[in-house]
């Protein structure tokens, strides 16, 4: 086996690797100024871990052309990677963030082929198996097995319970493991203590007569936020692509820890039309507002932050991690942000909460001591080569590729 790395190596953002010349794993983009984008390929088959933009997002852009290679997902990971394109297209269609036109994302559905958990699968002359990884609903390991070498390749993945997933249990037997390490260097709170510091503070506030907006990303975190508003009687609205994210994984029961409890929970909540003023009254009540964007970088937060950013009294809660350069990082850094070009002093207090879907440093180490015989590759984080380093030091076979690099193995 041979796999190259086209992206996501020693970075965090355009995830791709190419297996035996054959196989392509993951497509993503890189957000930034400008978004970047993994090395060209023209693979016979690609098969996507899970739903989010750096791992899925120009996965429509090798359907240009004459290439037509099948794509291989989940269910809800094929519903949600078209769901971004889409919403890719409608942004930025034409310019160069978006690398594909309304015919791309048209045959991706064409080829498109999905996959149950452990269902095992031919891609590419290579059998292929998803393990439920427990980042978002459709997450999987992939394992890829060319008759003389398995290769796991981790995606994203978490190693605790979610509200809304489970966490991953699987470890498939592979002889080469692609590791990411998003939180190699992070110890994550207890769960159970996140949420109750995030339910007192938003209570305290709503006692107190203030509004609290809560910026969340609409894949995974808007439906963890809305279960746990649920869970715990506090008022909510729901805004932004969340609320088309939460309706679409009711059709996918079987990918979520509990489809009663989102059904609640999506009862319980308000879902925001944004017609006739409707955000500008709502950001006035004394009520939650879950919307998008996560980091202030576009949607009807746009709306919600400038309406209630004099009052002291109000709240933002921030629920992921804030990529430097973005407005959600300015606030958190500066106490102000620029929105729709305008920078804005913040007087509303602005408050963090740890709700990653990714294993942090305890999870990372208790999945990888699985494999302390076989090749561990770190990718998909910011300090890939000191990981990497720390495991050598600990006895295990570890590298950092880069970006380019090949990686050959034989059973000779």
């Amino acid at each position: 086996m041979n796999i190259r790395f086209l992206g996501g190596a020693r970075e965090v953002g355009r995830s791709a690797i190419l297996v035996n010349d054959r196989l392509l794993l993951d497509y993503g983009i890189q957000s930034g100024q400008p978004p970047q984008f993994p090395e060209d390929v023209d693979p016979e088959a690609v098969v996507v871990s899970h739903g989010h933009l750096d791992h899925a997002g120009a996965v429509p852009s090798l359907l240009s052309g004459d290439a037509r290679p099948s794509i291989h997902w989940t269910p809800p990971t094929r519903e949600l990677a078209l769901t971004l394109a889409r919403d890719t297209l409608k942004l930025h269609g034409g310019t160069f963030r978006c690398p594909f036109t309304e015919t791309d994302i048209q045959r991706v559905t064409q080829v498109s082929e999905t996959h149950g958990y452990r269902e095992t699968y031919e891609a590419a002359g290579h059998e292929v198996t998803f393990f439920d990884a427990g980042h978002i609903p459709g997450s999987a390991h992939v394992l890829v097995d060319d008759g003389e070498t398995r290769l796991l390749y981790t995606g994203d993945f978490h190693t605790d319970d979610q509200q809304l997933v489970s966490a991953t249990t699987a470890r498939p037997d592979a002889d080469v493991v692609v590791c990411e390490s998003t939180y190699s260097d992070v110890e994550h709170e207890e769960r159970s203590t996140v949420e109750s510091r995030f339910v007192e503070s938003v209570e305290r506030t709503l006692w107190e007569g203030g509004t609290v907006v809560i910026p969340a990303f609409a894949i995974g975190r808007t439906q963890e936020m809305l279960l746990i508003c649920e869970r715990r009687d506090i008022p909510c609205y729901v805004d932004g692509m969340g609320k088309r994210i939460t309706e679409m994984l009711q059709h996918h029961p079987t990918f979520v820890r509990d489809a009663d409890a989102l059904q609640r929970a999506k009862s319980h909540a308000r879902f925001v039309t944004g017609r006739d003023g409707q955000r500008k009254r709502i950001a006035e009540q004394n009520t939650a507002i879950i919307t998008t964007s996560g980091m202030l970088h576009g949607g009807p937060a746009m709306t919600y932050v400038p309406a209630i950013r004099s009052n002291p009294v109000n709240k933002i809660a921030m629920t992921g991690y804030q990529v430097e350069g973005t407005p959600g990082r300015d606030l958190l850094d500066t106490g102000s942000a620029e929105i729709d070009g305008r920078r804005m002093p913040v007087s509303a207090r602005v408050q963090q909460f740890d709700f990653s879907a990714h294993a942090d440093r305890a999870g990372l180490l208790e999945f990888i001591k699985s494999y302390r015989d076989e090749t561990i590759l770190v990718n998909h984080g910011d300090r890939c080569a000191d990981f990497a380093a720390e495991l050598r030091a600990d006895g295990f076979d570890a590298s950092a590729p880069e970006r380019g690099d090949r990686w050959c193995w034989s059973d000779a």
